[in-house]
Order: C-alpha cells, then structure tokens, then sequence
C-alpha cells in the first residue's frame, strides 16, 4: 500500500510538471489564434524569442534537479529530469523550426547570411543540436547500447546551456540584464556541483580501508 501510494504520488507530481511545462506553450498557441495583437508589432519574433526563453529556463530548471538532490539530500528530483530536459529540448526545436520555416521561408540564401551576420544563430543552432542529441539517446535502450559513453555523451547537457545562454546574451542589443541573471543562475548551478565534488573529494579517506 506505501508502494502504491508512493507510486501514484510520483504519477500526479509528474503529471503536474508535464502541465506546467506544456501551459506557457498552450499560452502562446491561444494568443496566436485569439489575441494575435498581444503578440506587438513582430508576432513572429516574439515567438521565436518566447519559445527560445522557455527552451532556456527549462533547461536551467532541468540542471537545477542535481543541485536540489545535493541541498536536500533527496533524489527523488532526478526521476523528473529526463522529463524537463525533453520539454526543454521540445520549446528549441520548435524555436529552430518557426525561425527557419516561419520567419525565414526555408530561403537558404536568406539562412546563410543570417548566419555569417549573426554569429549567435550558430551558437544557438550548435546548443539545439547538442539537445536533440541527447533527446534522441534519452531512452533506457541508448543507455544500455551505449554504455560508460552515454554519460559523456549526456556531460553535453552543460555545453547546450552554456551556449544557450551565450546565445541569448550575444544577440541582446540593449538591455543585457535578462541574460545575465541567466548567466548567473547558471554559474550558481555549476558552482554547488564544483563545491559538492570538492566536499566529496576532501571528505573521502587518504587510504583504502585495511591499508595504512
């Protein structure tokens, strides 16, 4: 009865998370369709940088898990990481997408000059990448098929965040403050990895056991 209970526990909390990750995309969909004159000026510039945005903050919020493991002592956040990551990996594809087919037609002219003029679409293209990546080897399958490799392979989840967020900063022209408090949420999530490696490194005995 505990077990089942916990069981249905998680089912809800996980329910709960696919809500909330889905709502700010349900949002965008509702005003495109029944209040296009929120959206200003450029519709689809606020939804490219919209979906970006989300793509940003649920990935931060999916590295977030290991650190709430390490402060709480509890790793009952993990089991919602894959989860996050896919929605995070979900709002840039479909931030990818509506720049290339909604915004730019699928020209590729058009494409590559955006590319050469605006080194940041590179750095934002090679993060997505990187995150399709690892959504694609996500499954327990991958995981068994690729071995001690698939967790290098997952090590690139900080490449991607790094780069997201060096690509939110690059293409600020005025106000760099949103990006920075980005960049700073995600210094703070390696620092308490680096603290707890260190803790762990320091705490552990010079010797093995039965040796002197």
């Amino acid at each position: 009865m505990v077990l089942s209970r916990a069981v249905q526990r998680r089912a809800l909390i996980k329910a709960i998370v696919h809500l909330a990750a889905a709502a700010p995309l349900a949002l965008m969909v509702s005003r495109t369709l029944w209040h296009p004159e929120s959206l200003g000026a450029n519709p689809i510039a606020t939804l490219i940088d919209n979906l970006g945005l989300w793509a940003l903050r649920l990935l931060l919020v999916t590295l977030a898990l290991t650190p709430l493991r390490i402060l709480t002592r509890s790793s009952a956040w993990l089991f919602y990481r894959r989860l996050l990551g896919l929605w995070a990996a979900l709002y840039a594809l479909l931030h990818l997408l509506m720049y290339v087919l909604v915004d730019q037609r699928v020209d590729l002219r058009v494409l590559l000059e955006d590319v050469i003029k605006r080194p940041w679409i590179t750095v934002g293209f090679a993060a997505i990448l990187i995150l399709l990546a690892l959504t694609v080897t996500s499954t327990e399958a991958m995981r068994r098929r690729l071995r001690k490799n698939w967790q290098r392979l997952h090590n690139g989840v900080y490449v991607a965040a790094i780069l997201g967020v060096w690509h939110y900063l690059w293409q600020v022209k005025k106000d760099l403050r949103p990006p920075l408090v980005y960049a700073v949420i995600l210094v703070l999530l390696f620092a308490i990895r680096l603290w707890r490696r260190r803790f762990k490194a320091t705490s552990a005995p010079a010797t093995a056991p039965g040796k002197t």
